[in-house]
């Protein structure tokens, strides 16, 4: 349930396996090349779900995940008991803790199961899962989540996937957000970008999120693997878990603020590398030269 960029490869990978499948989105459209391919289109979760053995979600946010999930027309209506239900999506804990009850109510475990890795990786079976929920319901989904992805952590009861998950994006996105502003600074001084760029990466601070940041930096080709949004989303989400533990998670709040100036000056839907595009002196993202005195 759920065909953006990561369920799109994701199903792909699925039926690359040959394993019967059937998709929901909730714009059928996107649907239509994996009906050509040969998986069934169901026109509600509650049909995907009535389907199938194992129900998969990989949607955008917490209201994403309970439209698919609740109401009459909602996976949770048309899951037997005994089901495999997989929440992969990045969400908050208090979503995913509410939602394995009303799962638990069906007859049904809940494993929460969000992903390292991205549109690339998806498509290649080469994601990262986090699991939150029981070793009897893990043992159910592993031969699905083993041509999905390249491993598999359980991390311990439900909830502790998804809080793992806001940990790693979170620490992903402060990365991000603090060689947005070097770079920034870079340019305001009128050092050489490249040198400098050159001088992070293959220094200590270059970590494979930075260096992968300063490569679609220096191409200029922001095309989404994840959206920026998302990234602000994820960030949000990290700051509400830190304040429920009274763990003061400064450096999300601060990155978070940086996402949201980009979001709001229409980078929302590029590449979440495309956040130093924000602090650029002009629109385009290319720095002016500064005069000397």
């Amino acid at each position: 349930m759920g065909l953006g960029l990561m369920g799109m490869g994701m199903a792909g990978r699925l039926l690359s396996a040959g394993l019967p499948l059937t998709v929901y989105n909730r714009n059928r459209a996107k649907a239509q090349v994996f009906a050509k391919a040969g998986a069934f289109v169901a026109s509600t979760p509650r049909e995907a779900a009535a389907r199938s053995e194992v129900v998969i979600s990989m949607v955008a946010d917490d209201v994403a995940s309970r439209a698919v999930w609740l109401g009459e027309e909602g996976a949770l209506a048309g899951a037997a008991a005994g089901l495999v239900l997989i929440e992969s999506s990045t969400l908050t804990v208090k979503w995913i803790r509410e939602l394995a009850v009303a799962a638990g109510q069906r007859g049904c475990e809940l494993l929460d199961a969000p992903v390292t890795g991205s549109k690339p990786q998806a498509a290649s079976g080469e994601l990262l899962f986090l699991v939150g929920g029981s070793e009897k319901a893990l043992a159910a989904a592993r031969p699905v989540l083993s041509v999905l992805g390249r491993d598999t952590i359980h991390f311990g009861p439900t909830g502790s996937g998804a809080v793992m998950k806001l940990i790693n994006n979170f620490m992903a996105g402060v990365q991000v957000a603090s060689f947005a502003e070097g770079l920034a600074l870079i340019d305001r001084c009128g050092l050489d970008r490249q040198k400098a760029m050159a001088v992070l990466t293959e220094g200590v601070p270059g970590s494979p999120m930075v260096k992968r940041v300063a490569a679609k930096v220096t191409s200029g080709d922001f095309t989404p693997n994840f959206m920026l949004r998302l990234m602000a989303k994820d960030l949000g989400y990290a700051v509400e878990e830190g304040q429920r533990y009274g763990v003061a998670v400064q450096t999300a709040a601060a990155a978070l603020a940086l996402f949201k100036d980009a979001v709001a000056k229409g980078y929302g839907d590029e590449d979440f590398s495309a956040v130093p595009k924000a602090l650029a002196p002009n629109s385009s993202g290319t720095p002016k030269k500064i005069k000397s005195a």
